[in-house]
């Protein structure tokens, strides 16, 4: 009898393209609550050195901005939540504001974004919340009158805490209390074009219910998958259900056209001990896997076949914020611009192998890297290889081959189907150690496991 493979989407399969040196998805937050940072001459040419091609600033710092100049690297700047109230108040602060924070620096700092505020419809300051819009309004005036209406949009970023309600996520919507004034702003996002920005964390979802099961969904591992009873559509992890959750609650508004921009995501590194979550194996896994989520282009279930914009947070960690160690504790970089922990951003480990070297008279020469495959270690159950197989054929993966009718369907087993499956997914990604883990039930093995017409993909590692 043939194993059911499930797929939230039968007609998706993942397209297997080279890794262009850069992704105009993939963008980063470059905080400054620090007193450790390096010169910003320096990050903007190690994020050069990165797949990163946007980044976002909490402020304006003209420092900061000229150091991107030339480097062809978006940069979204910000508006703080403390000049809302004088730019909604007077067009003419507005209009000096894009005179110095902008002008000076634009085309050659490639600005692209300006978000008015961070998080404001959450404060529960209805004054500011009832000023946010005019603000808007009066910069995207200014912003024409110097005429970079076009050229430059306007936002606001917004918490998650705007929804009332996001699980399921077909039953996302907004909190009535602040629903008129969203509308308002989404009016704005959709004349303008701009995005609705949104800062969602699964690991605060995690730390709210740190169960195991949780962790999985949470950071893209294998797992059993959460059913969603109004769509029916499966989830596989907590990204996407996030994100949806969004999209349904802008659908159910009438906003289908406003497009949704990650303004924050991540997942720290170290925490105080008796904080849930934190450690650098799940920092890894999280920022790791997400990318590799993002470089599939297989999108959500709601929004298939493109990747969201989504900044990661952050370049750096921030050792002047307050709380928690885990609030100092999201940098991907440490200030002498090591890697905290490689997460494949480095162009140079996504390029092509160079050039060999011309071949020599021997009739088989060695290939420089051994092939290695991804195949289930001995004596996992059928229960977990079957979780393993349809989190993998879930992610958009081309599992047609072990379909009905396919060249590895025979021998029709959980184990033959997991095996191809889980070395579809380890081909696809980095070829790191760690993309061939399945929670400890899978190993690389360096035999061809392909057999007659059975054909596994295979790669260096």
């Amino acid at each position: 009898m043939a194993v059911p493979i499930l797929l939230y989407y039968s007609f998706l399969f993942f397209s297997f393209t080279p890794l262009s040196k850069s992704q105009s998805f993939i963008g980063v937050n470059y905080g400054q609550v620090a007193d450790n940072l390096p010169p910003p001459e320096a990050t903007a040419k190690l994020l050069q050195s990165t797949a990163i091609e946007k980044v976002r600033l909490y402020g304006s710092d003209p420092a900061v901005i000229k150091a991107f100049a030339n480097t062809g690297i978006g940069i979204a700047i910000g508006v703080s939540n403390s000049d809302i109230p004088a730019m909604a108040a007077d067009p003419n602060f507005a209009k000096n504001w894009i005179g110095a924070n902008v002008a000076p620096f634009y085309p050659a700092s490639k600005i692209i974004l300006i978000n008015v505020g961070n998080e404001v419809m959450s404060y529960n300051d209805r004054n500011l919340m009832a000023q946010l819009l005019p603000a808007m309004q009066n910069l995207q005036n200014a912003l024409d009158s110097a005429d970079l209406g076009g050229k430059i949009k306007v936002s606001t970023v917004h918490s998650m805490a705007v929804l009332r309600q996001s699980d399921p996520p077909s039953s996302g919507s907004f909190d009535p209390s602040i629903g008129d004034l969203l509308k308002g702003l989404l009016g704005f996002n959709k004349a303008t074009g701009s995005p609705f920005a949104i800062n969602p964390y699964p690991y605060f979802a995690y730390r709210s219910d740190p169960r195991p099961e949780t962790l999985a969904f949470c950071l893209f591992q294998p797992n059993s998958g959460r059913v969603d009873s109004g769509s029916k559509i499966k989830y596989t992890n907590m990204f996407d259900a996030q994100v949806d959750a969004i999209r349904s609650a802008l659908d159910a508004m009438g906003f289908n056209s406003v497009e949704i921009v990650v303004a924050e995501t991540g997942w720290p590194y170290k925490g105080d001990s008796n904080e849930v979550g934190p450690s650098v194996e799940n920092a890894k896994a999280y920022n790791g896997n997400l990318i590799a989520h993002l470089r599939s282009m297989v999108g959500t279930p709601l929004m298939p076949g493109k990747s969201v914009d989504t900044y990661l947070f952050a370049v750096y960690d921030e050792d002047q914020k307050p709380g928690p160690t885990s609030e100092r504790s999201f940098g991907l970089f440490k200030p002498d611009l090591t890697m905290t922990y490689d997460v494949g951003l480095s162009k140079t480990s996504q390029t092509t192998p160079s050039t060999p070297k011309t071949p020599t008279i021997n009739p088989a020469p060695k290939p420089e890297k051994e092939a290695y495959w991804c195949v289930p270690k001995g004596g996992v159950s059928d229960a977990q290889l079957q979780a393993n197989l349809d989190y993998v054929c879930g992610q958009g993966l081309d599992c047609s081959p072990i379909q009905p009718g396919g060249a590895c369907f025979e021998p029709s087993t959980v184990a033959s189907h997991a095996s191809y499956a889980m070395n579809v997914l380890y081909q696809s990604s980095e070829k790191k150690p760690w993309n061939c883990d399945f929670s400890q039930t899978a190993t690389l093995t360096s035999t061809n496991p392909s057999y007659d017409k059975c054909i596994y993909p295979g790669g260096s590692s």
